[in-house]
């Protein structure tokens, strides 16, 4: 049997800053009060995404966006804080925004393209990640990006071949392989699925939720001791017997090649 998805969830992992769309930063003639508030709501900002409070994040980068609605990098952020916090369509209003009026920028199409994906948009998500590839075809994330939202369309072959290209720019990025893992652990693919799961583990910027992801296609392929492993490394002993208790629920081993 092939894994059902609702096991085997797709990641969109971030390791690293991001590239910035074009465009200016909004700094150009404004007095020294002001550049000092801006720095203020910046830093906030940035301290609230580094703690996983999107929604704060949010607040700060929206007052940063009203009082320079035409800087990028600001926008860009603020729908990354607004797509986290669960604010989906605000964050997609925003980017097709901007995007009408600074043109087809392929930072801002790829983000647009996981909004979508956030929605349930499935066809706009792979319609708008494909030309931020065409755009920028040597950034391994927004190949990453395609594969996920190939993947979620069950065209797991076109997404494997998408990771495959986001690796040759990326060696051993525990992202891609994070995603590529999952990928073929959803086309039935178990023992490739384990093999690249392994190899993402092992990256030392590898989290625990690449190691759950592991976990979970060793006990699909019978491992429940290496799974159990796995998970002790991360959980506490309650969640632990009860994803014990979930891969027994499985049935045992799936479909392997």
């Amino acid at each position: 049997m092939r894994p059902c998805r609702q096991f085997l969830p797709i990641l969109f992992l971030t390791l690293g800053a991001c590239a910035s769309p074009s465009g200016n930063n909004g700094s150009g003639g404004v007095s020294p009060t002001a550049q000092a508030v801006d720095a203020s709501s910046r830093a906030a900002a940035e301290a609230s995404e580094a703690s996983g409070d999107y929604q704060t994040a949010a607040v700060n980068w929206k007052a940063l966006q009203e009082r320079h609605p035409e800087d990028a990098d600001t926008a860009l952020h603020l729908a990354r804080s607004l797509r986290y916090s669960g604010q989906i369509q605000p964050a997609t209003d925003l980017l097709n925004r901007l995007l009408d009026k600074k043109g087809r920028d392929p930072v801002l199409l790829t983000e647009l393209g996981k909004c979508y994906l956030a929605g349930d948009r499935l066809g706009l998500a792979v319609r708008t990640l494909t030309e931020a590839a065409t755009l920028a075809p040597r950034d391994w994330q927004v190949l990453s990006a395609l594969g996920v939202a190939q993947d979620y369309q069950g065209r797991y072959a076109e997404a494997q071949q998408a990771y495959s290209k986001a690796l040759e720019l990326s060696p051993d990025n525990p992202v891609i392989l994070n995603n590529l893992g999952l990928s073929q652990a959803q086309s039935g693919l178990l023992l490739q699925a384990r093999s690249t799961l392994e190899r993402a583990a092992d990256q030392p910027k590898a989290n625990a939720q690449v190691r759950q992801n592991l976990a979970l296609v060793r006990a699909l392929t019978g491992d429940m001791a290496g799974a159990e492993r796995l998970n002790r490394q991360d959980l506490p002993p309650d969640a632990v017997r009860a994803n014990g208790a979930f891969y027994k629920s499985l049935g045992g081993a799936a479909h392997m090649e």
